[in-house]
Order: C-alpha cells, then structure tokens, then sequence
C-alpha cells in the first residue's frame, strides 16, 4: 500500500535526507503466536475490529517517550485542511495511525493518540490513503523538498483557489492562451491572476472568501 512514498518527490526527499518516512507493521507487535491484531466487536455487528494490545505496543516501540505527535486517520475525525498542513509541519515527529476493517479498538484511541484527522467526508477500506495524503502534504512544505516558489498562490493560500495556468502551445485545437499572459506586462499578468483566483473562488468555494 505505501509504495508511492518511496517514490517521485516524496522518494527524492528521503534519498536528500530531507525527511523520513517509516512504514511499522502493527501485526509484528501482536503478542500471539498467529499476530492476531483484530476480532469481532463487543455487542455483535459487523466486520472486525482492531485491537488494543498491538497498536499500544507498536506506539511505545516507535515514540517510547511520547514526543511525537499521535494522530488516528479516521472518518470521525477533524476534516483535513491547508491550515492544519502547517500546525502538523511545526512537530518534529508525527506517528500515523491506519485503521482497518471497522475500525480501532475505542481505548487503543484514548490511550495511544493525540487526535483524529479525516481527510473527507467519505468512507474508505483503511486509514493507509489517508495517512499517504497527509504525508504528501505536509513533506511538500519540509525544507528543500520543493523549490520556494512552486508554493506561492497555489489552491487553498491566502488568495483562494489558484488562477488557471496555461504552457505551449499558444494555440491548441483552436483555443487561445489568454493574451494577456503573453504580453509580457507583469503587472497586468499579476492582475489578472488575481481577478481569475477571486472569480474561480466565488464560484466554487465561497466559503474561502475572507469577510464573506
């Protein structure tokens, strides 16, 4: 499942040493000779769930002395957004819980996390996606892993949505580049971005707007 973060930019960013990124397998701290880590649910249903024992013990093997930043990705959890990218920036460590099957034992979240984190309001079969999402996020903001300028304006900044971007050729199929976007005339270029991030946002995402 998390093949991807060894890959692309996130795969260059720990070859550079820029970051790291450790997947633990739950199932090797199980204290039972098959590494069980679910069973049925108390009170009957559906599915299964997590255990307490092997995710406890997985957490005091990779942060023994609780200085990381314990989070459980979950549905029930605060929605994800750019803003909470840069509060999860500020720890040093994060450990990332994925659920399965029906989810986690309710006292393996008590005890073990600082918080839960949904990353929409959907269902998935894990929390492995999540935690990628949450990875990908946040590293892109980790010194040297993106070049400074690739993070200015983009979707979710102070301005709203990202204006449209456009590269060769000028002309494509019988549709034109905005002209003013090959004027040369960084002013007016700047000015159009700008009127195109706020018409795009009202649009589409209202809510982004500030005082609105």
């Amino acid at each position: 499942m998390f093949a991807p973060l060894y890959q692309s930019i996130l795969g260059r960013a720990q070859s550079g040493e820029k970051l790291k990124i450790e997947v633990v397998n739950i199932r090797d701290y199980a204290d039972n000779k098959h590494a069980k880590c679910d069973d049925y649910p108390f009170g009957g249903g559906a599915g299964m769930v997590m255990m307490p024992q092997p995710i406890g013990a997985a957490f005091r093997a990779v942060d023994p002395e609780r200085k990381a930043r314990r989070i459980y990705l979950s549905p029930k959890g605060e929605t994800f957004r750019q803003d909470k990218v840069f509060e999860l920036l500020g720890y040093e460590h994060l450990v990332l819980l994925c659920g399965h099957y029906e989810g986690v034992d309710q006292r393996a979240i008590d005890m073990f996390t600082d918080e839960e984190i949904s990353i929409g309001d959907y269902v998935l079969t894990g929390g492995e996606l999540p935690a990628m999402v949450l990875c990908d996020c946040i590293a892109r903001y980790v010194d040297g892993v993106i070049a400074d300028r690739s993070l200015v304006d983009e979707t979710f900044g102070e301005s709203g949505l990202e204006y449209p971007q456009y590269t060769r050729p000028a002309v494509f199929e019988g549709e034109s580049v905005p002209e003013v976007l090959l004027s040369g005339n960084h002013a007016e270029i700047e000015k159009w971005r700008r009127e195109q991030s706020e018409k795009l946002t009202r649009a589409r995402r209202p809510d982004l707007l500030k005082g609105e």
